[in-house]
């Protein structure tokens, strides 16, 4: 039986509810925390994490769990602990002032706040004590406690200029803005493939992270050699340790050039990105080896992360029995148990070491350990003599005990794994896919972000949080993308109605672009992003949502406001493109030669199903598809009034492309279609 409880024990979230039982006496996020430190006139410490991250497990075990540290914190301070995924609007501020205090941010967060939430001392993961070069807890805890009896007024007046600070950071000061065109996104690959690891792929040295928004750049570039690096990245990461060999699936990042040592966690955010990378791949290349990797990579969020209601789940831990790591990790002599005859063979191809090829993280030590990851591609022979024993080993490991999994569903990760079901579906014409994507969307649409109501997170049957842009900007997107797949212009409707509620609900009238919460969220300020991150930002999102909107309906009111969001990145993009990826590829796409594409013609006829099905595995990403049937014909006239006079010539099925801005005489079988797509 615990010995300490706190109010955590009343939350949903997987990591409020790790805490619920420390000695530190939390308090979740709200007015009963803050009007607590009023009445006590007592500082705030603010302690953001995550359930899957390791460092935020260290600390907890070292310094929460630590009865004399909870007790230095509870009488110094009003202690609150936020889950960065359930509130990713209070993390977005308070690490915007870590990285501006401290030139670097990350996770867990330590910051120290005035009782009116404004901060004067941020920090990431503090020991106990002094060790690493760092202040441990135990000094600097009473250090604060006396700068706040003693010289409370001198914290206040720093904490208001760097709230004052934080305040002018938010403000969108870009350049004039300049258009973009061909000669900069060539100028734009150049850069990106200036960083691009020559030998191992990905981008940088150590620690490496996938990158998605890049990969896809340089596969859309044009320049072979960007291309040919986007591959390379793509191919290293799938052999290396970084992915699940046993059970597939991406790890968060790797902790060397090599891709072999990750941490080990896995997002699924990094998942449903990396599909849309690999399933590009695939049609760039029609290389197999790529189509593969989609459809494990899928199979592993269906198998592992996937809510009975159709939702998809946040994340699994990089620990298990307080080790990170140790689900994944492997010895050679259980290969031999398992493996029979064909171990030797194994633990060569998969480059097993008797003395492991795992350090100890504190120690540095081997331990006997293996991450399994190959050299180089397989053969069909290999790879079919590994998959049968790789369904031995998984079986196996399913008997250990697992890593903690985060069961929320956030409704803007979701968006972006129905987008890459969707994809997958449409592309490797499986149904299966397009089906799973279907249920999720159904479940968001009808529990998260239905008409009435938007919340961010849904978790052990509650709806709960403000729905944020990202909420709003990725199940756009996923709608949209699944519109593709489909051709329901159901989908289309709700991106629609979900643009027009983001339209009157975050958009920042005096700067233009969106904030990330509504006006009512009672937050130290209102937070705005353009940056790209690990996760592509709302607006970026949301650009290319504008433009393709912009573009189905014809609607010159969408087109205005897609010229808006462009202008903001015409101006911060010049100065660092990389940091502004996504936006990018938004511009990249909207620059291509743009066709579109109406076709007329029911899809019980073969000519129909015959075209349909051939556009599906090789349009391209920006190229758009509306099918008018006898059903639809209504609601395509409302949705998209210049298609009025689109129909089935003669009852036969009838196709018509327009290409940069020119529409050509109608056809009527798939052979003239390719024919005239290849001119």
């Amino acid at each position: 039986m615990k010995s300490f409880s706190n109010r955590l024990l009343h939350e949903k979230s997987p990591y409020l509810l790790q805490h619920a039982h420390n000695p530190v006496d939390w308090y979740p996020w709200g007015e009963e925390a803050f009007e607590y430190a009023r009445t006590e006139n007592k500082p705030i410490f603010l302690s953001i994490g995550y359930s899957t991250c390791h460092w935020c497990h260290v600390m907890e075990r070292e310094s929460f769990e630590d009865p004399a540290i909870g007790k230095l914190l509870n009488e110094a301070f009003v202690c609150i602990k936020v889950d960065r995924e359930e509130r990713p609007d209070i993390d977005q501020i308070y690490m915007t002032v870590c990285q501006m205090m401290n030139g670097q941010g990350g996770w867990p967060l330590s910051i120290f706040l005035t009782p009116d939430q404004q901060p004067f001392h941020a920090a990431t993961y503090i020991p106990p004590s002094q060790r690493y070069g760092r202040i441990g807890l135990t000094e600097l805890v009473p250090r604060i406690a006396e700068m706040w009896q003693v010289e409370q007024r001198k914290l206040i007046e720093s904490a208001e200029k760097i709230t004052d600070h934080l305040i002018s950071h938010q403000l969108h000061s870009g350049a004039e803005p300049k258009a973009i065109s061909g000669s900069h996104l060539e100028e734009y690959a150049v850069e990106c493939m200036h960083h691009v690891d020559q030998e191992w792929g990905g981008f940088g040295k150590a620690p490496k992270f996938p990158n998605s928004h890049r990969l896809l750049f340089l596969l859309r570039s044009g320049k072979q050699q960007g291309i040919e690096m986007a591959l390379h990245s793509l191919e290293r990461m799938r052999l290396g340790g970084l992915y699940d060999q046993v059970g597939f699936g991406f790890h968060r990042y790797s902790t060397d050039r090599s891709w072999l040592v990750p941490h080990f966690e896995k997002m699924l955010y990094d998942q449903a990105l990396l599909v849309m990378a690999y399933l590009e791949a695939f049609q760039r290349t029609k290389d197999p080896f790529f189509r593969m990797i989609v459809e494990e990579v899928l199979t592993y969020v269906m198998r592992d992360m996937r809510d009975e209601k159709g939702g998809f789940y946040t994340a699994e831990d990089a620990d298990s029995e307080g080790e990170e790591g140790l689900f994944y990790l492997w010895r050679r002599e259980e290969l031999h148990t398992l493996a029979g005859s064909s171990a030797e063979w194994l633990i060569e191809l998969w480059n097993m070491e008797e003395v492991g090829n795992f350090r100890d993280e504190s120690t540095g030590q081997k331990t006997g350990r293996n991450i399994p990851f190959l050299r180089h591609r397989l053969s069909d022979e290999d790879q079919h003599r590994l998959n049968d024993i790789r369904l031995v080993l998984f079986e196996e490991r399913e008997k250990r005990i697992h890593p903690l999994k985060d069961k929320k569903v956030l409704t803007d990760w979701n968006g972006l794994m129905i987008a890459a079901f969707a994809s997958a579906g449409r592309v490797l014409n499986d149904e299966s896919f397009v089906e799973a994507a279907e249920e999720a969307a159904a479940f968001i649409l009808t529990t998260l972000m239905g008409v009435g109501h938007s919340f961010h997170r849904w978790c052990d049957g509650e709806a709960s949080f403000d729905a944020t842009l990202e909420d709003h900007a990725y199940t756009i997107h996923g709608l949209l993308s699944l519109y593709d797949a489909t051709l329901k212009p159901f989908y289309l409707e709700e991106a629609i109605r979900l643009a027009e509620r983001l339209e009157s609900v975050f958009k920042d009238e005096a700067q233009g672009g969106y904030y990330m919460t509504n006006a009512s969220s009672a937050l130290l300020v209102r937070p705005k992003e353009l940056y790209d991150g690990a996760l592509p930002s709302g607006n970026s999102v949301h650009l290319d949502n504008l433009f393709r909107l912009a573009r189905f309906t014809g609607d010159p009111a969408w087109q205005e406001v897609a010229a808006g969001l462009s202008r903001i990145y015409e101006s911060v993009i010049p100065d660092n493109p990389l940091s502004y990826m996504q936006a990018i590829l938004a511009f990249q796409g909207v620059m291509e030669d743009p066709v579109e594409l109406i076709v007329c013609g029911e899809k019980d006829q073969a000519v129909t199903v015959e075209i349909l099905t051939w556009l599906h595995t090789h349009r391209r990403p920006h190229e758009l598809l509306i099918n008018k049937t006898l059903a639809t014909t209504e609601t395509w006239n409302r949705l998209a009034p210049y298609t009025k006079e689109n129909r089935a010539i003669n009852g036969a099925p009838t196709v018509y492309i327009c290409r940069s801005f020119q529409c050509m005489k109608p056809i009527h079988s798939l052979s003239e279609l390719i024919a005239a797509l290849s001119r």
